[in-house]
């Protein structure tokens, strides 16, 4: 089992960037694919971006090329990188993670995952 913990979010202008860290409990931070999501208010939680434990990334359409997801084995952390940040990223910001053997699997979708951290809040102002 891990536990996942969210940190860096926070206010930024538009067009500003934000690092998102996800910190993970336990040794085997290897075994586990990773990935992002977001909710913005009134709507349904989405997928953002995933890493697999060997560092294949997948990016939804929205973010690719402004978003960098990225991990540390050595830290048991996750980051999201956030560049060039728009008033439509404003959301909560999950991170999730499932244990796999798989090591180039990403998962997109919300049931791809067993374990989720509590969100960050991210809020672009125009």
């Amino acid at each position: 089992q891990v536990q996942l913990v969210e940190s860096g979010g926070g206010l930024v202008q538009a067009g500003g960037s934000l690092r998102l860290s996800c910190a993970a409990s336990g040794r085997t931070f290897n075994m586990y694919a990773m990935g992002w999501f977001r909710q913005a208010p009134g709507k349904e939680r989405e997928f953002v971006a995933a890493i697999s434990r060997h560092g294949n990334t997948h990016y939804s359409d929205s973010v690719r090329g402004r978003f960098t997801i990225s991990r540390d084995i050595a830290k048991n952390t996750l980051y999201l990188q956030m560049n060039s940040l728009k008033s439509e990223d404003t959301a909560v910001y999950y991170c999730a993670a499932v244990w796999t053997v798989a090591s180039t699997w990403v998962g997109v979708r919300e049931l791809d995952y067993d374990y989720w951290g509590q969100g960050t809040q991210v809020t672009v102002s125009s």
